[in-house]
């Protein structure tokens, strides 16, 4: 049978996977447990793009050698395929593990001379000290998510398998099972917080917020499971649904003679794939016809991930939507790739100001300053401005001081669950209370 990889002369997988096993009875007969370093070279990809084949086959037997010489003498050093090595250090404790680990990432680190250029590889490496009841797969996997977190940090370390990273990827499959039937199954929740006149304390709108009311977890914010739903595809269903829910809410209190004397606009969250679904406008044109509503009455809040798509797909169907009347406001305005660019590019009627700029509003007296000049800007463009994160009194006058015409935050209201939003419509004619 075949344990050696042609390439470096290297142990493959499978010869990989019969040492850990041979450790493992040792442990289980009350050997120490082994220890098991993955890695693999940060860019590889792209060197092996810009160089070729033969270029990087180089490069992978000089980090072979490399990795062998700087581990110990029982070390078991394979090749998993690609760019991804291991060593398995039998009888390891973490010190000296982590210790052997950073040895291979120093040899690692001078430059590979390639004969007409040289080219420096850096490394990932994940570290799993094994326990005695582990098979050889749950040790690789869980080495395996250690090289990921290190590999996110990009600081050319080993990083420790930590346990709780494996209950988060739990969780995480749990959610992605769950979830689409939680859409489908009332375990959603919309809440709702007000945006107020600041002149007059007048409601203007409110922001629909969905949250899951999971029967186990109990209530879940959407930034634990948004980006799973992102990742796994279910952002377009969970879109759908907040779109439904929040524009049927809003007809109730217009049709409720209890509520109908406030007269405000919902506004929802769009993703970037909300954007580039082909569907979306007639989903929207639809929920607002099934509700009885006009178009005027959806206010569509634009993520930043949202924004910097700014495809032609993205610009046909923000044309469309503006067309249709629904009216659009970039989220976060100030930060990140939100910019004065975008107001002149895209058919936006609102801008919600970065909370950000009116929590420095109690630090500095120069702030009020700079945030006139961005109410002056956003009021030049005929737009109107959102300031986001209020919550004294006195941040509410300083901004009504300079002009600014609409505020969201605590100081007028936490978002509440619609019952609770509707009670605030039956007794309240201004905000705060």
């Amino acid at each position: 049978m075949r344990l050696r990889t042609p390439l470096t002369g290297l142990g493959n997988r499978l010869a990989l996977e019969e040492a850990l096993l041979l450790a493992q009875e040792s442990a289980v007969h009350g050997g120490p447990p082994p220890a098991l370093l993955l890695l693999d070279l940060d860019g590889f990809r792209d060197l092996k793009r810009s160089l070729g084949h033969a270029a990087a086959d180089q490069v992978l037997m000089t980090v072979a050698m490399r990795i062998r010489s700087a581990a110990g003498e029982h070390d078991v050093v394979t090749r998993l395929g690609g760019d991804e090595f291991a060593v398995l250090l039998p009888a390891t404790p973490v010190a000296r593990a982590t210790a052997a680990g950073n040895r291979i990432l120093a040899a690692l680190e001078p430059d590979i001379d390639l004969g007409n250029e040289t080219v420096r590889c850096r490394a990932s490496m994940g570290l799993r000290i094994a326990e005695p009841d582990q098979t050889p797969a749950d040790i690789l996997l869980e080495a395996d998510m250690a090289l990921e977190e290190s590999r996110a940090e990009g600081r050319n370390k080993v990083r420790n398998f930590d346990p709780a990273t494996l209950l988060a990827r739990q969780l995480q499959r749990q959610i992605v099972g769950e979830l689409g039937q939680a859409i489908d199954s009332d375990q959603l929740v919309l809440y709702f917080q007000p945006i107020v006149e600041l002149a007059t304390g007048k409601l203007q709108g409110t922001e629909a917020l969905v949250r899951w009311d999971h029967p186990e977890h109990g209530l879940i914010m959407p930034d634990r499971f948004i980006p799973i739903a992102e990742a796994s595809g279910l952002i377009a269903k969970l879109g759908r649904w907040v779109l439904r829910a929040s524009v049927a809410q809003l007809a109730a209190w217009r049709n409720d003679p209890a509520t109908a004397k406030h007269d405000f606009t919902m506004r929802i969250n769009v993703s970037a794939p909300d954007l580039q679904s082909l569907e979306f406008v007639d989903d929207v044109r639809e929920a607002l016809a099934t509700a009885g509503l006009p178009a005027q009455a959806l206010v569509l809040e634009l993520t930043e991930s949202a924004i910097i798509q700014n495809n032609e797909l993205d610009r046909y169907t923000l044309m469309s939507l503006h067309r249709l009347g629904v009216g659009l406001e970039i989220d976060d305005f100030g930060t990140g790739y939100s910019s004065m660019g975008y107001l002149r590019k895209l058919p936006v009627d609102h801008v919600k100001v970065d909370r950000e700029f009116v929590r420095e509003l109690d630090k500095d007296d120069t702030q009020l300053k700079f945030l006139a000049a961005i109410q002056q800007v956003i009021r030049s463009c005929g737009l109107d401005g959102i300031w986001e994160g209020i919550e004294t009194a006195e941040q509410a006058e300083a901004l009504r001081s300079i002009g600014c015409t609409s505020g969201q935050g605590y100081y007028f209201g936490r978002p509440v669950p619609g019952t609770d939003f509707t009670e605030q419509l039956k007794r309240q004619l201004t905000w705060p209370a």
